[in-house]
């Protein structure tokens, strides 16, 4: 009887262990976004945050760095690139429009 439970112990523990690696499909990427200011700031992480599946953005305005977590599952690096460039910045392979780029802000343009 005691081996039975015992058993039973060690396989619900494998099971228990093994769905909580499942569960944690969250990747962190830190990428180059070209900015300049608090304003630009803002609409980066607010670009970044618009996605499903973007847990933690957070853009350096001395490093113009973007560090991100990101549920894979729902979302991808890719994705937040896109979504950057459609508001205006430049991140690494992905470029914003000439006409996005030229209604920003005048402290918010960088040199392209």
């Amino acid at each position: 009887m005691k081996n039975i439970v015992m058993i039973l112990c060690l396989v619900f523990i494998g099971l228990s262990a093994h769905a909580q690696e499942a569960k944690n499909k969250n990747a962190k990427y830190s990428i180059d976004v070209n900015g300049n200011c608090e304003q630009c700031k803002k609409r980066i992480e607010k670009a970044a945050y618009g996605l499903a599946g973007v847990k933690s953005a957070v853009w350096s305005v001395e490093t113009h760095q973007l560090d991100l977590i990101l549920n894979e599952e729902k979302t991808s690096i890719s994705a937040v690139k896109k979504a950057i460039a459609k508001v205006g910045h430049d991140a690494e392979e992905e470029k914003a429009s000439d006409e996005v780029y030229d209604n920003l802000h005048h402290c918010c343009k960088y040199e392209r």
